[in-house]
């Protein structure tokens, strides 16, 4: 997790905090403490705090170290603090009059003569050999899971931590009970060539240490800012009226979410205002038991035998009736009170028609469009004849041209002859006659539609010998 203001500018500079390279805000550590004690002046050099908070493996490990010199360093800064029988390499946390209270918080003394000393800042040789030897914690931990398995000891290895110089070697385990691993860490100690130490640690301490997301959508609390790890039992969850659900109630390490102790005391001084002893209280119909108790409409919910409804009850009412019992009355009935629901009611959407939207003409238009772009032959065809006068064909010198009128004239004369067409003489019905044999003969056209004929109005190829319409002349 890091801060915004981290962020590496156009110009190749960090924008942001201003610190060398650290964090300045907190943000980039595990477990940090806001130093709102740092612009705070120092009155006197003399009692300044001369100790320094120091974490170790990106916040999963904090110790403090005596900084004699008083020599001046920002959060963030590498630094070179002594270690066992060598130095080991940690991020600078916390410096100034905050530490105090840390070490207040932890019951540590300033004064303490046992407490290590800061050496130096870390020298590029110094991060290069912290480094190497951070490389090999992960195959360490394989390691000594496999060889704690041979000897078959009842534990788990999480975590590895080396020392910066490679002289130690931190060995986190998990166990029920007390383990004797005398065996244990004389083979740790040759197989990987380090001072072994061995550091018990807890189920939530171990989900600290690896960090993750809870089922609340943020950071673990165990991995951000919760250091004091305080016991929790299923009574939490029943007077916070929870199911007791081992799967929801429990977070990454197995255990009761430490959560569930935060409201407890809210919930506890809530309930004091109930009466006591008032599980089951006695009616006509019979023995009515309690459900819940809502703190935040102060009622008490209850159930008869011969019915799954529940009915909510005020505070003043179960006094009454348990007045009423101890007497040796049963009141005829137990007078709920109505709940009113503040959620805002849904307007259901009415019910729109959507058959009649779509015409299915447009899907018809459609697919005769489509129809002829497929065949080109066939665009003409379906159109009705030209009324208004015939159009002469061009390059046809004997082709007689006749007006609107006389058009129309000769048709009302006609009536309703039609010629009736032969298979054989390839005669249309209703449409172009053609006359081979006789050049100065025009086709007449028929003034009558045929809808069910298909080859009506078909257009035939362009013949000198046959006349577009009109009359047949000798």
């Amino acid at each position: 997790m890091s801060c915004t203001s981290c962020s590496t500018a156009s110009n190749g500079k960090p924008g942001g905090c201003k610190s060398n390279g650290g964090c300045s805000t907190g943000g980039c550590n595990r477990m940090n403490t806001h130093d709102w004690l740092r612009n705070l002046p120092m009155s006197d050099v003399a009692s300044a705090c001369k100790v320094m908070e120091v974490s170790f493996s990106q916040g999963t490990r904090k110790d403090f170290y005596r900084n004699p010199n008083l020599q001046a360093f920002e959060k963030g800064d590498l630094i070179a603090v002594e270690g066992i029988s060598g130095f080991d390499v940690g991020e600078v946390s916390l410096t100034g009059e905050i530490v105090r209270l840390q070490m207040k918080k932890r019951n540590v003394k300033e004064e303490n003569p046992e407490m290590k000393k800061v050496l130096r800042t870390a020298t590029d040789r110094d991060i290069d050999i912290w480094k190497q030897n951070k490389v090999r914690e992960p195959e360490a931990v394989i390691r000594s899971r496999a060889i704690a398995r041979q000897l078959k000891l009842d534990m788990k290895i999480s975590q590895v931590e080396m020392q910066a110089d490679g002289r130690k070697a931190t060995f986190f385990y998990i166990a029920d009970g007390r383990v004797d691993f005398r065996e244990l860490i004389k083979v740790y100690a040759s197989e990987f060539k380090v001072k072994v130490e061995m550091r018990q640690i807890g189920a939530r301490q171990e989900a600290g240490k690896v960090g993750g997301i809870g089922s609340c959508g943020r950071e673990l609390c165990c991995s951000t800012w919760l250091t004091d790890f305080k016991s929790v039992n299923t009574a939490a969850a029943r007077y916070q009226n929870l199911s007791i659900n081992q799967t929801k109630l429990s977070g990454q390490c197995g255990r009761l979410k430490c959560c569930l102790n935060y409201e407890l005391d809210t919930y506890l001084d809530a309930l004091q205002h109930f009466p006591d002893n008032c599980d089951v209280i006695q009616v006509a119909k019979g023995n009515a038991f309690l459900i819940k108790k809502d703190i935040f409409k102060n009622l008490m919910w209850y159930t008869l035998p011969e019915s799954n409804k529940q009915y909510p009850l005020s505070i003043e009412r179960v006094n009454k009736i348990k007045s009423l019992n101890q007497q040796g009355i049963r009141p005829d009935e137990l007078e709920p009170v109505e709940v009113l629901s503040s959620k805002a009611v849904e307007k259901e959407p009415e019910f729109v028609e959507l058959v009649g939207q779509i015409s299915l003409r447009s899907l018809d238009k459609a697919a005769d469009k489509k129809r002829r772009q497929d065949n080109p032959g066939n665009q003409q065809r379906g159109q009705r004849p030209q009324q208004g006068g015939q159009q002469q064909r061009p390059g046809n010198p004997n082709r007689n041209q006749q007006g609107g009128g006389q058009q129309n004239q000769q048709r009302s004369q006609q009536g309703g002859q039609q010629r009736q067409s032969s298979g054989s003489g390839g005669q249309g019905q209703g449409g172009n006659q053609q006359r081979p044999n006789n050049s100065n003969r025009n086709q007449q056209r028929s003034n009558q539609q045929r809808p069910n004929n298909p080859n009506r109005n078909q257009q035939r190829p362009d013949n000198p010998n046959q006349g577009q319409s009109g009359e047949k002349k000798d």
